[in-house]
């Protein structure tokens, strides 16, 4: 098993293959403490002052994640799957 930092998985960009988009970079994760394992890739939407107060932040999780290469992060989502991700109460998200 090969295994990446979330420092690695920060540096890449996220492609959409549906639509070819380039969605942008990981800022933050979303993990299942009970489980150890990252469910979720944040990249990060607009912001407010100073970076504050960020809005539309993209939620995708990790099954809709189809390879992760060496510059990029492939994923596989419609454009209505984009956000609005029900919250669990098992996971918290940790921002890094």
């Amino acid at each position: 098993m090969e295994r990446l930092s979330t420092c690695e998985l920060r540096e890449k960009n996220v492609v959409n293959i549906c639509d070819g988009v380039i969605i942008g970079a990981p800022c933050d994760f979303e993990f299942d403490l009970k489980e150890g394992r990252i469910t979720a890739i944040i990249v990060s939407g607009s912001s407010g002052f100073l970076g504050l107060c960020r809005k539309n932040d993209i939620i995708i999780p990790w099954s809709k994640i189809e390879c992760i290469g060496e510059d990029t992060i492939l994923v596989r989502m419609l454009p209505n799957e984009y956000r609005d991700f029900p919250a669990d109460k098992n996971k918290r998200r940790f921002y890094l």
